[in-house]
């Protein structure tokens, strides 16, 4: 049976070797720890949903692979309808936790876009990187394990190629007839502290001189000589405070430093083919950057909620804030729709795999790096200064013997102090904390988006069609630069 439950899965996460820091100290259970215990709890609800009969359609399937019923997050998207159901599981997700679970989707989008490129290399090189990827794959849904996309790199100045700094990018430094040694660091990796597994890919372009960089492949999260350094968010300060002013939730990001770790051939999944990294970076994006205004709408979904449960509070009807509410809803159905717009303007890549379309799903991308921030402001709007201001007294001090009554007095409106107080802290969360999702940089810069944008727009047809239209005869050139 491929589904586990909450149990085995945090099983599965605790009896992994300690490898995780942060704050400057070791993180030995993460499923406990409250530096990362929220993340566990995001993605645990995931599994939860696998068992639920109101959510069981959308967070399992039938694996194209074994036929069995999988995890969602564990399957290959083999169709538009895949690529939409994985949208609407991404913000079904979002509004379970209001932010991100990178366990539940960077390393799934990896797995298909490398599907399709190992089916490439191995059509043109005669490899077996795609067989070997398959049998990763039914592991992976058999034992309904997270896994973390790993992407970025440090990059280091961003007008030299990875081969100019090679400290700055994630490259094969050694390798014998059963495997390779990689060194270097992947940063900002989401969901790392919740994944039993890291998938690794190529996060630029690379030229025949970043040969040794053109690599991809699977390592367990506690992989010997692989250390996870766990990031601060703003205003996550305060997971070692109890009490309400930190929800339950939540996502962490980490530098991954790969000091010299062994890599079996049979996790490798691409090595030193600089050819193909361009197509692995144009699928993995085109999936990535529709699936993401799902992500995004999930939250604003929270947010108006957020917004709703403060003007209560404040002793304010829904009916007042109507035309911003809606406003919020717009932006939250204009990135969904625009990402399954994309999914269903895709085609079939000959491997099997769904490929979104890549120009509607780069405007997507541009308009996540917007709408939210808008929303965000909309809330805000709604909820008042106790929100914004940061002039919120903590949980702690309501819990006051010495003032604490005084203040629950003072924050009551519509109702008690601190259900007004609950409401603000999460408004909070979502719109200035550590709740806020990456929307400008997560996933990829807007200004890399625009440059696939560029790329793909067709300035000569559109203008033939303008000239055919107004009846004129004769050529208009473009200028001479």
């Amino acid at each position: 049976m491929a589904l586990k439950t909450r149990q085995e899965y945090r099983a599965a996460l605790a009896s992994l070797r300690p490898n995780i820091y942060k704050f400057g100290r070791a993180v030995t259970d993460v499923t406990a720890d409250p530096l990362t215990r929220r993340v566990v709890e995001s993605h645990s609800r995931a599994y939860d949903g696998a068992h639920d009969p109101r959510r069981c359609e959308l967070f399992t399937c039938r694996s194209s692979l074994s036929g069995a019923t999988v995890h969602r997050w564990n399957s290959l998207c083999v169709s538009a309808d895949d690529l939409v159901s994985a949208a609407r599981f991404k913000r079904e997700m979002f509004r379970l936790t209001g932010t991100c679970t990178g366990g539940a989707c960077v390393g799934w989008n990896a797995l298909g876009a490398l599907w399709a490129v190992t089916f490439e290399v191995d059509a043109v090189r005669g490899t077996c990187y795609h067989e070997r990827l398959r049998r990763w794959a039914l592991e992976a849904e058999e034992a309904g394990w997270m896994v973390a996309g790993a992407l970025t790199d440090a990059k280091g100045n961003r007008s030299l190629p990875p081969a100019s700094q090679p400290a700055h990018y994630l490259r094969v430094v050694d390798e014998d007839s059963g495997g390779i040694v990689v060194r270097g660091c992947k940063a900002m990796i989401a969901g790392v502290a919740a994944s039993h597994q890291v998938l690794v890919m190529p996060g630029t372009t690379c030229r025949e001189a970043d040969r040794d960089f053109a690599v991809a492949f699977a390592v367990p999260r506690d992989a010997e000589g692989l250390t996870v350094v766990e990031t601060r968010r703003p205003s996550d300060g305060r997971e070692l405070e109890a009490g309400f002013d930190v929800p339950e939730t939540g996502i962490t990001q980490a530098f991954l430093l790969f000091r010299d770790v062994y890599v079996p051939l049979d996790r490798v999944f691409l090595l030193r083919e600089p050819e193909f990294t361009a197509g692995l970076i144009r699928y993995f994006t085109a999936n990535y950057r529709a699936g993401i205004g799902a992500c995004v709408a999930g939250q604003g979904d929270v947010m108006i909620g957020a917004a709703v449960l403060m003007a209560r509070a404040n002793g304010l009807p829904g009916r007042v804030f109507r035309d911003r509410l809606v406003e919020m809803a717009v932006n939250n159905e204009t990135t969904f729709g625009l990402g399954v717009g994309a999914v269903a303007l895709g085609r079939p890549h000959p491997s099997g795999v769904w490929l979104a379309d890549p120009l509607t799903a780069h405007v997507n991308k541009v308009l996540v790096s917007r709408l939210p921030q808008e929303t965000r402001r909309l809330c805000q709007e709604i909820a008042g200064g106790v929100v914004e201001t940061g002039c919120l007294p903590s949980s702690a001090d309501l819990d006051s013997p010495e003032y604490g009554l005084d203040l629950r007095e003072a924050l009551a409106g519509a109702v008690d102090g601190e259900t007004r107080a609950r409401a603000a802290r999460l408004a909070e969360w979502l719109t200035v904390g550590a709740g806020v999702p990456g929307c400008m940089h997560g996933g990829g810069s807007p200004d890399g988006a625009r440059a696939v944008i560029r790329s793909l727009l067709c300035l000569d047809a559109c203008a033939e069609l303008a000239r055919t239209l107004a009846g004129i005869d004769a050529p208009v050139p473009e200028p001479e630069a």
